[in-house]
Parts: structure tokens; C-alpha cells; sequence
């Protein structure tokens, strides 16, 4: 039973760590820029097939990865100057609906030029293997990686916001976006900026999972789901909020699907414990929101209004 909970733990927190580059940028579009983004989780998708793409062209897998950072980084660039741009002044009604078919159409269209098949990486062989963690319990190295890139990446975006003067824009923006534009600041400009970094996020995330999930056209749609749940736990605009949101997502929808039909057998038959805990283990996440809202309606590090 230790083992299995060591193994989960470590599971939530790599679900958590690509949960948080999803999020991340969504949370400064939302916060900042006060723009609903439902095609975020495409830009996701959009990751994994280039990072499949690249990896196929260049026989590599660190160099796919590294092509694809640009790649939706330019895409994210080009969608904000064509149609975000577009729709910073409407209603968010009229953002939910654009963005919505922009997720129609971009899904479509990853089905036109890479099929609906399922895609997938191989595992780079340096990465391949496992290491020892407690006794004969093993982890895979990538998944390791994984957390580890996405600690580093959260740590390297925690620079960015808090000691330099970008970050300090970004701030004053999440704060009060208009006092920011009257002090002589482009905001258009800053928009730009916050949603093609966001959108390098994604892809990086989308990159990251490619090699351990399969690519399938609908695979950013379920996650986009949760990097809400996880922005509304953290609180809007807040990357601190983002990152501890994110790992609790992660563990508590992993080490629920774990761990709650063997709890319930202390109470039901075995079949009927399983049953339940496979109906009960999607919803303990949005019971995480509702109680930390409840607590804390602005989320756990969201700025009181």
C-alpha cells in the first residue's frame, strides 16, 4: 500500500506539473486581459501533433521539442493579431462563442492534415528507463523529467513575474488594467506578449506529454476543463495560485481514482465500492472547488475585490 501511494503521489504531481503549464497562461490571458480563451486546450493539441511532426523529421525527440516551442509560440502570435485581438472589447459571451468555433475549426483541421488516428512518440532512449526509489519500486525517468521541467519552468516564470520589469507590467496589469494603459504603457502590445507566451506553454505541455499519452484530436478538451477548475482554486490572474491549484487538481484526481474504491470497501462490497469509486473519483475534484470557494470565493491566492 505504500508503494502504490509513493507511486500515485508521484503521478499526481507530474499530472499536476503539466496541469500548471496549461494553466499558467490561461490564467494571465484570464486575469489580465479579462478574456474568456476556450481554444487554449487546441494549443495544446496543437503542441503534441508538431512535437510528433518534428520528432518524425528530425529523428529526435529534444530537437521536436525544441522546434515546437517556436512553432506555438508563432501560432499564438497569429492568433491574437487575426481573431483575439478582434474580441478584447466584447462581451464575454461573444468570446466563449468565438473561441468556441475557433476549437471546432482548429480541431477539423488537425483531423484533415494528421488524420483522427492516434499519434504517438517514441521515447528517447536516454529517457527510457526507470530508477530505483524505495525497495523494488521503480519510476519511469521521463515522467521524472517531466516534473522536473515543469519545476523548473514554474520557478523560471516566478523570476520572470517578480524581478524584472516585464513581470512587474504584468503585475500592475492583473491589478488594474487601466491605470497601466494610462501610464503610458501599450497594452495591446502586453496582450500580445502574455498570450503567445501562454500559448508557448501549452505547446510545451502538449510536447511534454507526447512521448507517455496518446495524440488524438480530442485530448485538449478534458484538460482544458481542468486548467479552469485549477485557475477558479487558485485564484484568477495569480501563477502562485496556478502552480498550488494545479498540484492539488493533480493529486487529489489521482490519488482519488487510486485510492476511493479502496476506502469504500471499509463500507460496500467489493463490486459495488469499485462502482462507486469509479463514479465518485471524477467529481472530487469540483468538490475541492466548491469547498475552497466556499472558504475563499476569490480562490487561494486570488486578490480580494
Amino acid at each position: 500500500m505504500t508503494n502504490l501511494f509513493l507511486l500515485q503521489l508521484l503521478n499526481g504531481m507530474q499530472f499536476g506539473i503539466l496541469l500548471f503549464l496549461i494553466a499558467a497562461g490561461l490564467t494571465l490571458v484570464f486575469g489580465i486581459m479579462d478574456f474568456v480563451n476556450l481554444a487554449h486546450g487546441v494549443i495544446y493539441m496543437v503542441g503534441a501533433y508538431l512535437a510528433v511532426t518534428f520528432t518524425q523529421m528530425t529523428g529526435s525527440y529534444g530537437l521536436g521539442l525544441l522546434l515546437t516551442l517556436p512553432a506555438t509560440l508563432l501560432i499564438g502570435l497569429v492568433l491574437e493579431l487575426l481573431v483575439f485581438r478582434k474580441l478584447y472589447d466584447r462581451p464575454h459571451l461573444d468570446q466563449v462563442l468565438a473561441t468556441f468555433g475557433l476549437v471546432m475549426i482548429v480541431t477539423e483541421t488537425v483531423e484533415i492534415v494528421w488524420g483522427a488516428a492516434p499519434l504517438s512518440v517514441q521515447m528517447p532512449d536516454l529517457l527510457s528507463g526507470s530508477v530505483p526509489l524505495v525497495g523494488h519500486l521503480r519510476y519511469p525517468v521521463f515522467r521524472l523529467v517531466v516534473i522536473g521541467a515543469g519545476l523548473a519552468t514554474a520557478i523560471g516564470l516566478w523570476l520572470v513575474i517578480t524581478r524584472t520589469r516585464i513581470g512587474m507590467r504584468l503585475r500592475a496589469g492583473a491589478t488594474n488594467r487601466a491605470m497601466v494603459s494610462a501610464l503610458g504603457v501599450d497594452i495591446r502590445k502586453l496582450f500580445t506578449i502574455i498570450f503567445a507566451f501562454g500559448a508557448m506553454l501549452a505547446g510545451f505541455a502538449g510536447a511534454m506529454v507526447a512521448p507517455i499519452l496518446t495524440v488524438d484530436p480530442g485530448m485538449g478538451e478534458s484538460v482544458l476543463i481542468l486548467a479552469f477548475v485549477v485557475i477558479v482554486i487558485g485564484g484568477i490572474g495569480s501563477v502562485k495560485g496556478a502552480f498550488a491549484g494545479a498540484l492539488l487538481v493533480g493529486l487529489v484526481d489521482t490519488l482519488g481514482r487510486s485510492f476511493g474504491p479502496i476506502l469504500l470497501r471499509a463500507l460496500m462490497d467489493p463490486a459495488a465500492a469499485g462502482q462507486a469509486g469509479r463514479v465518485l473519483a471524477p467529481m472530487l475534484v469540483y468538490i475541492l472547488m466548491a469547498v475552497i470557494l466556499a472558504v475563499r470565493p476569490a480562490g487561494l491566492f486570488g486578490a480580494k475585490t
